[in-house]
């Protein structure tokens, strides 16, 4: 075979092989639960480091959805017909560069991306703007057998073209790839309401606690779920990959962009990153001292955290943690009692109050259902109780290596992350697990060690002596 023919077989081979991609999609973890929860949260943030795989999982969901094309081990939210969708990015060469390229290949080379070229029917240009970037495509939807085809239609719009250009339509899907501002998040979710349709957004949250990563977050906002992933759930990257990336970014980016933890800036209340202070769970020896924390809540979740202390090392391990919104003593405290009714716990002065009803004390009402309260609340040695020195304690340990919580305490680790002043002030939302751990933290003093299995388990009768 000639050597021009042998040229042009290589290039039909290796476009016919990158039109299979969507056929060949195997999302990580991370990205297959971001997915799956499109079938029961009509607005999903996946909020991921950079180059983690973020946009790719967007595009190959979008290629789904506009084909009606779905693997086997989907579970996520499922159109029967064809759609009517926008995909929108910063600006007109960031969408092309980003979304487009992998719904559809490059300018040269359009199918080759997550759309299939045989689903392709129509493709226009902008006839403004970036050069290359596109309007819209029409994709055949469904087909075969019983199945009627139909044709979807995916329009490309950019932040940089204002508001207004995202308002009037009615739409069933709405990909946001990088952050829009809230005012433009919020015209693309108005557009499918009365569709019931979707919007996902796929970024890198550098802009730190905006109005749309707070809708997330920190509002929880009905219908809506967010999904983060960083950089060690990316099996692409070997560790030494992991560490040379890490270490080469900025280091007020890189939580964000190793982690998609929102960049809080010298807001945050923990400024370390999550790598410095998570571990692998390990069984605690049996000679270090363990104590508990409790924080009451009903509108907001009540929690309890464990902690183990080295003392010989004078280090803490965060090795448990329970949160219950709306939970009764009753339904609250099974969980922690499993962790063993000889765990002194601490408490916070809201458990002197008593309940309207029975008159009994808040306290109270935990140590009847069987757990080991300390018999007064949490205060430092000194009597205090202040949240400041509490906090401070807690980031000296966790800046020396000395506060650990194990990796799979993520409830406790979405708190860290959030934790942040506003105008100098500690912002008091979501810090239950936090709060409960600086309580034990506190009273660090009580803490004891497991019994023996042989010994009889008792309650210290005067918690002050020991």
């Amino acid at each position: 075979m000639p050597p021009e023919a042998q040229a042009a077989l290589r290039i039909k081979i290796v476009r016919k092989l990158a039109q299979g991609r969507l056929y060949d999609y195997a999302p990580y973890p991370k990205q297959a639960l971001f997915h799956a929860l499109g079938a029961e949260f009509r607005e999903r943030l996946f909020a991921a480091g950079n180059q983690l795989g973020k946009t790719l999982a967007g595009g190959m969901e979008y290629a789904m959805h506009a084909t009606g094309e779905y693997p086997d081990w989907w579970q996520g939210k499922v159109f029967d017909k064809a759609i009517v969708g926008w995909v929108a990015g910063v600006s007109g060469e960031l969408t092309r560069d980003g979304p487009q390229r992998i719904l559809m290949g490059r300018a040269n080379a359009w199918g080759t991306g997550a759309i299939p070229a045989t689903r392709v029917k129509e493709v226009q240009r902008r006839a403004h703007g970036a050069k290359d970037a596109l309007e819209t495509i029409v994709v055949w939807h469904g087909g075969g057998g019983d199945v009627q085809r139909g044709e979807s239609i995916i329009g490309f719009k950019s932040y940089d073209q204002g508001r207004e250009k995202f308002q009037a339509e009615t739409l069933d899907l709405v990909w946001f790839d990088e952050e829009p501002d809230y005012a433009i998040y919020s015209e693309g979710v108005t557009r499918t309401n009365t569709t019931h349709g979707i919007t996902f957004l796929t970024f890198t949250p550098l802009k730190g606690m905006s109005g749309v990563v707070l809708r997330f977050m920190v509002e929880k906002v009905r219908g809506t779920v967010m999904v983060q992933m960083g950089i060690a759930e990316a099996a692409h990257y070997s560790e030494e990959d992991r560490e040379r990336i890490i270490d080469g970014y900025p280091e007020h980016e890189r939580e964000a962009r190793a982690y998609g933890v929102p960049v809080m800036g010298s807001g945050a209340v923990f400024p370390v990153s999550d790598h410095q202070i998570t571990c692998d769970q390990f069984e605690i020896p049996r000679h270090w001292a363990q104590i508990a924390g409790l924080d009451f809540g009903w509108d907001h979740p009540s929690a309890a955290t464990r902690l183990a202390i080295d003392r010989d090392n004078d280090a803490y391990y965060v090795t448990s943690v329970h949160k219950m919104r709306e939970a009764t003593p009753l339904m609250f405290a099974p969980t922690v009692k499993a962790w063993g009714t000889w765990l002194p716990i601490a408490w916070p002065h809201d458990g002197l109050q008593h309940d309207k009803g029975s008159g009994i004390q808040l306290a109270q009402q935990y140590r009847d259902q069987g757990l080991n309260l300390l018999p007064e609340k949490a205060t430092f040695e000194d009597g205090t109780n202040n949240v400041e020195p509490g906090i401070t304690g807690m980031l000296e340990m966790m800046q020396s290596g000395r506060w650990k919580v194990f990796r799979h305490l993520t409830a406790w680790m979405d708190e860290k992350r959030l934790y942040h002043r506003q105008d100098g002030i500690i912002n008091k939302i979501d810090d239950d697990a936090i709060s409960a751990s600086r309580y034990a933290f506190m009273c660090r003093r009580f803490a004891t060690v497991k019994p023996s299995d042989k010994k009889r388990i008792e309650r210290q009768p005067n918690w002050r002596t020991m």
